[in-house]
Order: C-alpha cells, then structure tokens, then sequence
C-alpha cells in the first residue's frame, strides 16, 4: 500500500472542492474545534446529537464521526441511531474512543458501538486502543500514558476482529490494516498542550474517509495534514494558545508543496 504526498494532496483537494457534510456527534469540549479544523481543511461540518434528528442528519452527510469524550444516556441513544442508519446507507463511521479504560461505561459503550457496527476507522491513543483489545490499562482520563509504540500489536488484533482500519496517534502515529502498517511521523509536541487535537484529527479522518474509499489513506492523509499544520504553527507560535490560532491558518494554506517537501510517510514491514 503506496500512499505519497501526491495521493493526499489529491484527496484535499476533492475535500476543498466537494466541502463534504460531516457529521459530528462530539463533545462539549471540543466542538468548536473540531469545527474550525474542518472548516478549515475545507469540509463543512455539523454537530447534531438530539436523538430525534440524527437519523436524518446522518442521511445526508458523506461521513459519520463518533466521539464519546462526554457521555451521557441522551448522546449514546442517539450514537447508536447514527451508526445504525449510517451502516444502512454505506456512510463511513469514525470512532474516537475518547477514555476508554478510564471508566467501565466509557470501554463497554465502545465495544457496543463497534458491536453494532464495525467503523471504517477507529483513531485513538495508545492507552485507548489498547484498552479496547485488553480491557483495562494505564490512562490519565481521557490522555494517554503510553507512547504510541506500545500499542501496535494492539492495534493489529483491534483490527483482525472488526475490520476496521485502526490509527494509533502519537509521537508517530500508527496506521493498521490487514497487513500493511503505514507510520506518519509529522506532529510538534506542543499540540499535546492544547485541547481537542485528537479528536480533531479523527474528526479530519471523517473529511477524508468522506472523499476515499480506502479507509488507511484516508487515515493517512489526516494524520499528515494535521502533523504538517501543527510543525508550520510551532515554528512561530509562543505557547498553545497561539499554537492553536496557527494551527488553523496553516491547516487552511496546505498546500501541496507543504505535504512534498515536510511529510514523513513510511510503511514497517
């Protein structure tokens, strides 16, 4: 599996050209993030989590994206009708188990989830994937307390039972399918200092997916981008709060000389 630079730039520019709908059911705390980082990449967004509109906001959306980071009875009810409905029309599901192994109900509502409908991608760090596969392991609530590394064999065995393609961010960032084991090594670590970048990224997963079948490049493609954004706003950014702001403007002006001359693509045999 050959992804370049060129593959990704192709697929921002179908996301640029396209604006795909994607619909988000998230949490409190990141949706206005999530939001400006696909607007941003040029998809348009919608946040919807009332149970008597999911159904029919999920039918005319390109992607689903599910992110459990602030649970209650309401948003699962209305999870389940989206990735239900989503699994009848062929739309793409993105599954960011936001703390699973910090609570019982976080990893058992993940695992329903995933019961109900395989995702076409699960994004989440170490200590969340392996906690899907293993059922408890170390997290410090929703952050994780392992590097991504970690997680690869965990990874494999996440996606050998649900199929789906499984990405392990991190200080690389680790995509899993079948076989092939895609590696992005873009990012700064200041982006762990400000809030809602994962599940930013998995939210780009969905903008993607929405405009690739192949799920892996899909991934691919988000984690780049947003490593890519993330090193171009550290270089002038003073702290988090800048980095944030810059994040989002060098999200916007990729461009394809960007992925040419600063992605770090490679595949582990």
């Amino acid at each position: 599996m050959k992804i370049t630079a060129k593959n990704i730039w192709l697929d921002i520019e179908k996301i640029r050209e396209t604006s795909p709908l994607i619909h988000n059911i998230t949490n409190y705390v990141v949706m206005n993030s999530t939001a400006n980082a696909l607007l941003a990449m040029g998809a348009s967004p919608v946040m919807a989590h009332a149970v008597e509109e999911v159904e029919e906001m999920t039918g005319i959306a390109r992607a689903l994206v599910i992110n459990i980071g602030t649970l209650s009875e309401s948003w699962v009810k209305a999870m389940f009708r989206a990735v239900r409905r989503a699994g009848e029309l062929g739309i793409p599901v993105i599954l960011d188990p936001v703390g699973a192994g910090a609570t019982s109900y976080r990893t058992k509502t993940c695992h329903d989830l995933i019961d109900a409908l395989s995702p076409a991608i699960i994004r989440g760090n170490a200590s969340e994937i392996m906690a899907l596969v293993m059922g408890e392991t170390k997290t410090k609530g929703v952050d994780s307390s392992d590097p991504s590394s970690v997680a690869l064999e965990a990874a494999k065995r996440l996606n050998e039972k649900t199929g789906s393609t499984v990405c392990v961010s991190g200080e690389v960032d680790y995509i899993v399918s079948g076989e092939n084991v895609i590696t992005i090594e873009n990012g700064h670590p200041m982006m762990g200092k400000v809030t809602g970048m994962g599940c930013a990224a998995t939210a780009l997963c969905g903008a993607f997916a929405a405009v690739d079948s192949s799920f892996p490049a899909a991934a691919a493609g988000a984690m780049a981008a947003m490593g890519i954004a993330g090193e171009t706003a550290a270089e002038s950014s003073e702290g988090p709060g800048s980095l944030q702001v810059g994040f989002l403007d060098a999200l916007f002006r990729l461009s394809e000389d960007d992925l040419i001359n600063s992605i770090r693509i490679g595949e582990l045999q």
